[in-house]
């Protein structure tokens, strides 16, 4: 951890997110170039400071997109990249600045990302990813509502190897939706019960409507830096100490096992990277595309053991006042989701490790975790944050 705290430790300096919910009218771009102005400016520094752009279009959408958007913003950047690994994309782009940084190619990126998901109503619940041809040729035929059959599939497999329950998923749900409601930002904040969950309509069987995550508006942005270029701006930096992504699969058909995912393999990069191990986190940001990306990625990551996430979450665990805080903004069931969510996992762990979370605060939060998910549980990639 010392390492990180040199003349070559890597630092978020500024997050924002843009509108977000139903924002009819504004294009992918304008709400990027909302966010990012945002950022910037809760940074302290100017446009013509950021020489390095990182992006991720959303799925269907447009080619090289870093250079789309460098455009459209008037920025000539000394380094860009479009990685785009579904839900992961931010965090891995976080990985990416703090290499690119410390080779010295560049000194302050611009991460965002954009969606306008809802207002456009571009997905297709009847089709699948892509074309009938790799990786999807062993799927596509039985046309599956992909991504949801795919983590229905997981859920089902959870449940016969280890008893797993739907009100234990609910419990997930729940938990997050109360969240919600201490955020003014968050899209839907009404109550929701266990029973509300159980009793909405079947999407997937087994997932409930409320084991789903929204579908939403909007863009996000992220500025990193120099560790030592950040202390001498607006805010208090947040340091990154541990970053570690990888993938393990595209098609569902394809994934090793339903039940365990590559964060088995990014959980314990991250932490050893950092020298903190899963107990040490004091606020946690998880891909909640459904109830289930949270379990197994609780237990993937090494805070309960495997088959033990039911049990871990019961009991409102994770809701304000429980003892692990889990996706305090909302998450992607209840705050926001515009196609890809994995930026605003960033976004949030930041203003938690800050102090800026208002009534849904974490007292003393000092070490965060923000772990993205992509595709049908295919990629992976985890922060470990912390207040310096």
């Amino acid at each position: 951890m010392a390492s990180q705290h040199s003349s070559q430790g890597i630092a978020i300096a500024g997050v924002a997110e843009s509108d977000l919910g139903s924002v009819p009218g504004k294009t992918i771009f304008q709400l990027q170039m909302e966010a990012a102005k945002a950022a910037i400016e809760d940074a302290g520094l100017e446009k013509s400071d950021i020489d390095g752009v990182l992006t991720a279009a959303p799925f269907n959408s447009m080619h090289m997109p870093s250079m789309a958007l460098s455009e459209y913003l008037g920025i000539q950047p000394s380094y860009s990249d479009s990685t785009i690994t579904g839900g992961s994309s931010f965090e891995t782009h976080v990985g990416h600045a703090m290499a690119a940084i410390q080779a010295g190619l560049c000194t302050t990126c611009l991460i965002t990302y954009g969606s306008t998901q809802k207002s456009d109503r571009s997905r297709n619940p009847q089709g699948t990813y892509g074309n009938p041809e790799p990786p999807w040729q062993f799927e596509a035929p039985y046309g599956p509502p992909l991504p949801l059959a795919a983590y229905a599939m997981a859920a089902r497999r959870h449940m016969y190897e280890f008893g797993t329950t739907s009100e234990q998923l609910a419990e997930i749900a729940v938990a997050t939706r109360k969240w919600a409601a201490l955020n003014p930002k968050a899209y839907t904040r009404d109550p929701l019960s266990i029973d509300d969950v159980m009793n909405s309509p079947i999407v997937t069987d087994p997932l409930h409507r409320y084991d789903c995550c929204l579908v939403t508006d909007g863009g996000g942005a992220v500025i990193v830096t120099s560790l030592e270029r950040a202390r001498d701006l607006k805010k208090r930096p947040v340091v990154v100490l541990g970053f570690a992504d990888t993938h393990s699969h595209m098609g569902i058909s394809q994934m090793p096992d339903l039940v365990r995912t590559a964060a088995g393999i990014t959980g314990p990069k991250a932490f050893g990277m950092a020298g903190v191990k899963p107990s040490d986190i004091d606020v946690t940001q998880i891909y909640d595309s459904f109830t289930i990306t949270v379990m197994l990625c609780l237990e993937d990551l090494g805070f309960c053991a495997k088959g033990e996430a039911g049990a871990f979450v019961s009991g409102q665990r994770t809701a304000p006042g429980g003892e692990f805080a889990l996706n305090t903004s909302g998450g992607g069931l209840s705050y926001c989701h515009p196609g890809m969510f994995g930026i605003f996992l960033i976004i949030e762990a930041v203003r938690q490790l800050r102090g800026e979370c208002g009534d849904r605060q974490i007292p003393s939060a000092n070490l965060a975790l923000a772990h993205g998910v992509g595709g049908v549980l295919s990629s992976h990639a985890t922060l470990i944050l912390g207040g310096e």
